[in-house]
């Protein structure tokens, strides 16, 4: 009896660890996928037909911007779990609301940016080149999305059980985990799709 309890205990404690590792499996599938968007991008990266040049497309302080309002959010986030690893159910309240503004800001802008460019006529059935970088951009924006209504969920966790328990702490591991993938996935995309593709043109 005493040994199945202390088997059952065991695993208890090996289930967290478990979770973990499993959403880690989970960030190495979504690495797959944004790969092949990326190389569908660097293929399709000089294919303008005619159109305006990503020099005269991009308004890169405006895209400075929304790459600040998101590494920030990765730091602010940082000091969310810092909070939740001393069960500070006021502190990870506070630092995942300044997140999820900080999130919200960079969505806001990305959207912003999408308006102008298809009203200008920059939509993306006007390039290869637009429509790989609608399909990147837009995909890290759902992400983010996700990440945000993520973060609403476990806002209302925290308000519902201030003690944070092992799972709390878990799902707030995971989140900063999706979170801190999107900041490196959006510093790839700065990178690459802004700043590269405006030297390269």
């Amino acid at each position: 009896m005493s040994q199945n309890a202390n088997s059952a205990t065991l695993g208890q404690a090996h289930a967290p660890s478990n979770s973990v590792f499993g959403f880690w499996i989970y960030l190495m599938t979504d690495c797959l996928l944004f790969g092949c968007f990326f190389a569908a991008f660097a293929v399709l990266s000089q294919q303008f037909n005619g159109g305006l040049t990503p020099a005269k497309l991009f308004e890169v302080p405006n895209v400075v911007l929304e790459t600040g309002a998101l590494l920030l959010s990765s730091i602010t986030y940082g000091f969310a779990m810092v909070s939740a690893h001393q069960r500070k159910s006021g502190g990870v309240l506070i630092w995942l609301v300044v997140t999820f503004v900080l999130g919200a800001m960079f969505l806001t802008w990305e959207i912003k940016e999408f308006v102008l460019l298809i009203a200008s006529g920059n939509g993306p059935d006007r390039s290869a080149f637009l429509s790989s970088f609608y399909s990147l951009v837009s995909l890290h924006g759902l992400h983010v999305f996700t990440g945000l209504i993520w973060m609403l969920v476990m806002m209302f966790q925290v308000i519902r059980r201030p003690q944070l328990g092992a799972t709390e702490i878990r799902r707030l591991t995971c989140l900063s985990l999706f979170w801190h993938f999107l900041d490196i996935v959006w510093i790839c995309v700065f990178s690459f799709v802004y700043l590269g593709s405006m030297i390269n043109a």
